[in-house]
């Protein structure tokens, strides 16, 4: 079982393997108990898009990592791979810009409100 830096350096390989261009990690271990970082690339067709994803999946289960669920296999513009603490999100330059991960996640923690507290009831 990789430690989650190995299972980066292995995700972005995987990635550059197959050409995924933009690639982005973002470290979401503050802002979220579901997962540690999410790693989103770009591609430039379903077919390249689907083939990322396929080759991160089956270059990290040849690791020993176990792949959680797949995602987005039928539209292809944005294929979601849960790897457990790393979701990798592989996305058509349109979905990619249109969904602009990187700013909801950048911004997620000031867009937060303070709960109010209520006073007591009687």
């Amino acid at each position: 079982m990789l430690n989650l830096e190995e299972k980066i350096l292995a995700i972005v390989s995987a990635l550059e393997d197959i050409k995924a261009t933009d690639i982005t990690i973002i470290d979401t271990s503050k802002r979220s108990t579901l997962f540690d970082r999410m790693v989103i690339a770009s591609a430039n067709s379903t077919r390249q898009t689907r083939a990322i994803a396929d080759n991160v999946s089956v270059k990290l289960k040849e690791l020993g990592e176990e792949v959680m669920g797949r995602e987005g296999d039928e539209s292809s513009d944005w294929v979601l791979v849960d790897l457990g603490d790393v979701l990798v999100h592989v996305m058509q330059h349109a979905a990619r810009e249109y969904y602009n991960l990187e700013e909801l996640w950048n911004r997620a923690e000031a867009a937060r409100p303070k709960l109010a507290k209520l006073p007591d009831e009687k």
